[in-house]
């Protein structure tokens, strides 16, 4: 995303394995290693600085977790049926337990209670392991210090630096054994809770029992809701689970990935913060869930792009409550995710320019609008932030940019920027004219058409046979795959055809999806990313190449990490996944291929109507 300024990098370095899962509840995000360590933990919400941050540092960062016999073991990590609910197993010799970690998401008659809380339920299966609880704060990013002390009960956390937070933890074990780091033996059921600030009423194993049931039904209620597509249903149903993690339940804010700092090649600067709401991002992900019958998260991503447009011109990303500043900075002491270094917080995009974003958002607010299931107080309300949109689209359509990849330095009339300010106009006029606004609909469709033809002529090379990066230009770039998506030509259109072959061979040689090739700010890309290869598919579905869309599908799901999450990228030498991790982009592109692709295997092979899908083939 953000770009600056590249100065020395390290040598080549490992990549240290992605294979976390991710327990959230609407206010806080952990990441959660097979070894049971918490390696990624901001408290109280998303982009507040890290408590565990071992993940960026193995020695410097913080974790909290469970040692046996006085070392760090792996075990079988893995989630509760349809829930964000993580059990790691451990068994060796006859000896065997199990952690849960979840945040507690309780229902209540109308939405959910969700505190600033991490739980870990500690259970034995067979024999008496003997364990023990590390709890290594290390809070501001590591920069800060804690100090843990134990109290009537339980523990308290107090930190000097980045704003003086108290955490409580607590616990069935005696307290001095989890501040001492005592061995015990595990015999029966011990837990361990995290929670920033005070609690509100004593917490037993009672509760903590309490708790963990109605969070694993309300995730699968939630779960039940979801309208999931015929095709890889179970990949759908984890990638919106994931995307439901992103979500702040304060203000309908998504963020874009759990963490920052993971870097898309190693030994690279190539390090952002997204634990930010880039409107781009949070527009695909609630068409996404739209799509499979959650509502209500666009409706509360509606409410917080009001609020941000009435508090001034538009930027790109905002942080969760709505604040503009995102300063970037680089953390020092940090060594960075498995040595790489360049940890940074803020993200200087936020200053950016990129004119696609009123197309993102049009797009957002018609399918909102427009979907009965929505009833909305009043739709005239919505009009100034329709009508500003539009204006700033015509406005800033042929105004070189930053471009949806966000370079630094090479501003362009890009392709892909312009083809979404015809897509705003478009929708626009399509609003206005449902909005009683006739005549205005009719000049803005008139401009759309005109944008329209600028970029069909101007976008595509018929010397090169593909879309290219800019207008006039000469390089290919994955977004453009998305034309026939937001509906500026058809997937059928020889042009769209030819550039679908040239990308396959200039962009994806060896089966996964760069989303350019050109030099950028740093140079040469060499990962690939994850989301360019789900549009690929998604474009092979909509092109008629459905036996290719299905195969490529699965050959980028075979990437997924053992609990079914993706990070932004992957290497396309080892498969290793890089990049900020989960990221919600990614689920984004999943979900919306798998849909399309089920879509049209349906309907090619003749399997539509109720209990179609479960028909024998024809003999």
């Amino acid at each position: 995303m953000s770009r600056t300024t590249p100065t020395t990098v390290p040598p080549e370095l490992p990549v240290p394995r992605l294979d976390h899962g991710a327990v959230g509840n609407g206010r806080i995000l952990a990441l959660i290693s097979p070894t049971t360590a918490v390696e990624w933990l901001c408290m109280p919400r998303f982009d507040a600085p890290s408590i565990f941050g071992r993940l960026l540092d193995t020695e410097r960062g913080g974790t909290l977790r469970v040692l046996w016999n006085g070392v760090e073991v792996r075990g079988q990590l893995s989630y509760l049926r349809n829930t964000n609910v993580l059990v790691t197993r451990f068994e060796d010799d006859g000896t065997a337990f199990e952690v849960i970690d979840f945040a507690p998401w309780i229902p209540q008659p109308i939405g959910h209670r969700a505190p600033a809380e991490l739980i870990r339920l500690i259970r034995p299966v067979r024999g008496a392991p003997r364990l023990r609880i590390d709890l290594s704060p290390a809070p501001d990013y590591g920069r800060g210090r804690a100090t843990v002390a134990v109290c009537d009960d339980g523990l308290v956390i107090t930190t000097a630096g980045g704003g003086g937070d108290r955490y409580h933890v607590a616990t069935n074990l005696p307290p001095d054994y989890v501040a001492a780091g005592r061995d015990f033996v595990l015999r029966e059921p011990v837990f361990v809770s995290l929670r920033h600030g005070c609690r509100d009423h004593p917490t037993g194993m009672a509760q903590v029992q309490e708790a963990l049931d109605l969070t694993v039904v309300a995730w699968r209620n939630w779960a039940k809701t979801c309208s999931l597509p015929s095709f890889a249903p179970d990949a759908v149903l984890r990638s919106a689970l994931c995307l439901k993690l992103h979500l702040y339940a304060d203000t309908g804010a998504v963020i874009a990935a759990t963490t920052t700092s993971i870097p898309e090649a190693m030994g690279t600067p190539r390090t952002w913060d997204y634990r930010f709401c880039w409107l781009r991002d949070a527009a695909f992900v609630v068409e996404a869930l739209r799509r499979l019958s959650h509502l209500r998260e666009g409706e509360r991503f509606l409410a917080f792009l009001r609020d941000v447009a009435e508090a001034g011109p538009l930027q790109p990303l905002y942080r969760l409550d709505g604040g503009r500043d995102l300063e970037e900075m680089i953390l020092p002491e940090l060594a960075g995710f498995g040595g790489n270094g360049w940890v940074r917080i803020g993200n200087a995009a936020a200053t950016q320019r990129q004119h696609d974003l009123m197309g993102e958002l049009m797009l957002c607010l018609e399918t909102l609008i427009c979907d009965p299931r929505i009833v909305h107080d009043d739709e005239a309300a919505l009009f100034p932030l329709i009508k500003r949109l539009v204006e700033e689209a015509i406005a800033l359509a042929p105004v070189p940019d930053t471009s949806i990849w966000e370079f630094r330095s090479l501003l362009r009339n890009y392709t892909f920027s312009r083809a979404m300010c015809a897509v705003a106009i478009e929708r626009g006029a399509t609003l206005a004219r449902r909005l009683g606004h006739a005549e205005l609909a009719a000049s803005w469709q008139r401009t759309a058409d005109a944008e329209r033809d600028v970029v069909l002529a101007r976008g595509y090379s018929s010397r090169l046979g593909y879309f290219t990066q800019a207008l006039d230009g000469e390089h290919p770039d994955a977004s453009l795959l998305l034309l026939p998506t937001v509906g500026l030509l058809s997937a059928r259109d020889p042009r769209f055809l030819s550039t679908v072959d040239a990308y396959e061979r200039l962009l994806a040689p060896d089966g996964l999806m760069r989303r350019y090739r050109n030099h950028d700010d740093f140079g040469d890309t060499a990962s690939a990313f994850t989301i360019c290869s789900f549009w690929w598919a998604e474009a092979l579905a909509l092109a008629g190449r459905l036996d290719d869309a299905v195969r490529v599908f699965h050959h980028v799901l075979s990437f997924a990490n053992p609990v079914g999450l993706f990070s932004e990228d992957i290497d396309p030498q080892s498969g290793a996944l890089l990049g900020n991790f989960p990221q919600a982009y990614t689920h984004v592109g999943l979900i919306n291929a798998a849909m399309t692709i089920g879509d049209l295997l349906e309907a090619r092979d003749g399997r539509v109507g109720a209990w179609a899908h479960r028909a024998p083939p024809p003999r």
